[in-house]
């Protein structure tokens, strides 16, 4: 079993944890976690390919580990978030590396790849969205609160962080809900209990708004570029539709596209096929 080594580094004055496994010399893999999780998700994929891979995975600024500075001290945007862990894989020596992203993490890495192409060798996208046809009913209250910020929608949108919501997260669309660990959620809650964290949680939903405007702007990437794609994805996800996965082909042609019988956390439920998806891709 490849040890896991877990660090701290400061970049611009933050600390950022993160995970580390695999050979200094191997390819590189960076690994972005979604909402409302950390780095954690990826405790059952990354053992699964530190034999081949130098894999990190950091925990976003304001998740899990990292440093949540206070909302007067960091705008939290999807745009800082994304140069924080910019300058972060400058900081760890991650000059050259594939992408493996997730919700949160699609818009995060996805800007990466707009700003550095010649840094990316390939994306893996497990239901990390960058299609208008990928988003689910599932978003109206948070578009609702982006056509009209008021005081009381952005209050309803506490909802999603309620205990309860973090668990259906986890196990809707899973056909046997006994085979998703209660680890990751209970993680996950903890971390949304923090003083604090709803506000920047709340901001973060508001700001989800500028990574749907810059939809056409990765897309324009992904025809320019046509990084080596894989998605894998849970099939009943409730918030990116497997449109969305489809709707890759339409840019790189040749991206393949793998549906899996699963939800949102899909490597919750499929860390062992996604893993051997992703050798089988990066092999290539």
């Amino acid at each position: 079993m490849p040890s896991i080594k877990y660090r701290t580094v400061e970049v611009d004055a933050l600390k950022v944890f993160y995970r580390e496994a695999g050979a200094q010399g191997a390819p590189k893999l960076l690994l972005l976690h979604g909402f409302p999780s950390a780095g954690h998700m990826f405790r059952d994929l990354i053992p699964l390919l530190a034999d081949r891979f130098h894999v990190i995975a950091p925990d976003l600024p304001g998740f899990g580990q990292s440093d949540m500075p206070a909302r007067s001290q960091f705008k939290y945007t999807f745009d800082n978030i994304a140069r924080l862990i910019d300058r972060f894989t400058e900081v760890v020596g991650f000059d050259r590396f594939a992408l493996y992203v997730f919700d949160y993490g699609a818009p995060t890495g996805f800007r990466l790849a707009m700003w550095h192409p010649e840094r990316i060798t390939a994306i893996i996208s497990q239901n990390g969205n960058a299609y208008e046809e990928g988003l689910s009913d599932g978003w109206n209250p948070v578009r609702a609160y982006w056509e009209d910020p008021s005081a009381a929608n952005r209050n309803a949108l506490h909802a999603f962080l309620a205990p309860e919501t973090t668990r259906w997260q986890y196990t809707h669309g899973v056909p046997d809900a006994a085979c998703v660990s209660p680890d990751g959620m209970a993680l996950d809650n903890f971390y949304l209990a923090r003083a604090g964290a709803d506000e920047v949680q709340l901001d973060l939903f508001g700001d989800y708004q500028s990574n749907v405007s810059l939809y056409p702007a990765f897309q324009d990437y992904f025809r320019a570029h046509k990084p080596p794609f894989l998605a894998v994805w849970g099939k009943h996800d409730p918030f990116f539709l497997p449109a969305g996965a489809s709707a890759f082909k339409r840019d790189i042609p040749r991206a393949d596209v793998r549906f899996f019988d699963t939800g949102h956390f899909a490597l919750e439920t499929h860390a062992e096929p996604i893993a051997l998806a992703m050798r089988e891709f990066l092999s290539r």
